[in-house]
């Protein structure tokens, strides 16, 4: 899609102070603080030339989606605005052209133009087509956005609110939905009963009774519902896409600082999971710490100062550390065998396994498979699902460093029991010696989190920033120009990116930016691995 500029700024940076509307051929100007009240006059003959210009520019990629617009260009009629808006709507909804605006945020200029170009330019939800779902059969279906459908809704988001309580947002695909009427989560599999219906407004509140097809709304209410889950009416269950959230890549350690701030802790990051569906929690047994785990820096340091700041809680903020994980390069076979006699009842299990290397592929939802080959019941069924889970247990913990396991294939294929003897403890004991027993042979190894860096900069400090990435450990893959700008693309591993926002605003004068996200896991060099090594 090509930018098309509909408006251009009058001043800039702290002299910024309006806007021109190249389409109204009108001056918007902010006359207060908060950005709330502004006036609208005619432009300065100064400027006039130019954006007379870019508005024949918007004129002509307009009136390729208008013959009557186009008819009137060519024969260099006056063109009214709203004909000008209703055609480059067209052009956006097409996707030829993204329309480009101005304003600061910081001091809320240009948002009321900006909301009414939402409007203008952006498509409804009647315009975009139907979103595909599937039924409890694993039917695919296609679900419009029709008040007279049945109703559907994807939960995309939660909020703790200190008055209301727990909100839900939901976008609404199909349907109606009315105050203090029931709902099924079909993700879950459970009834849920909605309480409220608010239209949010900033930070006003608006109660309605009901709620349509294309609406945002936040329900409270919902006590089991999360983000990802698909709300719909009880006589037509259906599954929306389902989100799926990578695993953290990052850790920090938490104290409080009081044992009052202990519990008011406790509190806090239990309503930030639940508005986070990317923060995991968990309690580091051997110091007592609570470790925070999340998908960058800056992630944890916006959720570390929302502690802080919104529930006022006194912590400790520990380092941040490298979420490593731990794989085999070598299959091995082992058998693992729990015998215990104590004058009653005794414990046997008895298994043989072999343990593969499984490739880590991007796209897998899960780095872990468990294959029964056991044949003539050598072992009853009834004890295969609590051999898996100690071999998943097991993992969780690694040989090298204690980091969680990935990328195996764990497979039965013999062993034996004893009539009276044998449970799913036993069992769960005789799994776990032979992942122990087999990792000693399998050559296992570290892995690393690599992360996806794309650095945006003048020309000028290219050279810098690469000599930088280089002494990063990073495999620069791309190198491209954008307009006036170099675009670098490189990979990079995660312990290596701290502090990296600093050092980019050193290197570039504070003209550069840089995005990062996670890719893969890759295996540590042994160098670094040494390292690693010493400080766990």
């Amino acid at each position: 899609a090509n930018p098309v500029a509909i408006q251009i700024p009058i001043g800039c940076e702290k002299d910024f102070e309006g806007v021109i509307d190249v389409i109204e051929m009108k001056a918007i100007r902010w006359v207060s603080e908060d950005g709330a009240d502004f006036i609208v006059t005619e432009i300065s003959d100064d400027v006039r030339d130019e954006v007379e210009s870019l508005r024949e520019d918007v004129i002509a990629i307009a009136s390729e989606e208008d013959d009557e617009l186009l008819e009137m260009y060519l024969e260099e009629e006056e063109m009214p605005p709203e004909k000008i808006k209703a055609a480059l709507r067209k052009a956006v909804l097409k996707g030829k052209v993204v329309p480009v605006l101005c304003g600061a945020s910081a001091r809320n200029r240009g948002v009321q133009p900006l909301l009414d170009a939402i409007v203008d330019y952006l498509p409804s939800p009647i315009d975009v087509p139907p979103v595909k779902a599937v039924t409890l059969s694993d039917d695919e279906i296609e679900v419009g956005s029709d008040e007279k459908e049945p109703f559907s809704a994807l939960a995309f988001k939660l909020q703790i609110d200190p008055f209301v309580g727990r909100l839900t947002y939901v976008r609404v695909y199909s349907g109606r939905l009315n105050k203090g009427s029931y709902v099924y989560n079909s993700t879950k599999d459970i009834k849920e009963r909605v309480s409220r219906l608010l239209f949010m407004h900033a930070d006003k509140r608006e109660d309605v009774e009901y709620v349509r097809a294309g609406d945002i709304v936040a329900i409270v209410g919902l006590k089991n519902t999360t983000t990802g889950d698909t709300l719909c009416d009880l006589s037509n269950p259906v599954v929306l896409e389902k989100m799926e959230f990578p695993e953290p890549v990052i850790s920090v350690a938490l104290e409080p600082l009081t044992r009052g701030d202990e519990e008011k802790m406790v509190k806090a990051i239990t309503a930030l999971s639940e508005e986070d569906p990317t923060l995991r929690v968990s309690m580091d047994k051997e110091s007592g710490q609570v470790i925070l785990s999340g998908m960058g820096e800056l992630h944890l340091e916006i959720v570390t100062d929302r502690l802080k700041r919104e529930f006022n809680v006194g912590i400790r903020v520990g380092r941040p550390q490298v979420s490593y994980r731990e794989t085999i390069r070598k299959s091995a076979e082992a058998e693992g065998k729990y015998v215990r006699q104590t004058g009653g009842r005794g414990q046997y299990g008895h298994v043989v396994m072999r343990f593969e290397p499984l490739p880590l592929d991007q796209d897998q939802k899960e780095h872990f498979e468990f294959v029964n080959k056991t044949v003539g019941g050598v072992i009853p069924r009834e004890y295969v699902p609590s051999i898996e889970e100690a071999i998943r247990e097991a993992m969780i913990s690694g040989s090298v460093a204690g980091y969680p396991m990935t990328g195996i294939r764990a497979i039965l294929l013999d062993g034996s029991y004893h009539e009276v003897d044998s449970s799913e403890i036993a069992f769960k004991m005789a799994a776990t010696l032979a992942f122990r027993n087999a990792m000693k042979h399998c050559d296992p190894i570290l892995l690393e989190p690599i992360m996806k860096l794309e650095v945006t900069t003048p020309e000028e400090y290219v050279g810098a920033i690469i000599a930088d990435l280089n002494s990063r450990r990073s495999h620069v893959e791309i190198l491209e120009t954008k307009a006036n700008l170099r675009v670098i693309v490189a990979y990079t591993p995660l312990s290596e990116l701290f502090g990296y926002a600093t050092a980019l605003r050193s290197l570039s004068q504070g003209r550069a930016t840089h995005i990062a996200q996670f890719s893969h896991y890759k295996e540590v060099p042994d160098k670094v691995m040494g390292k690693i090594l010493k400080a766990v």
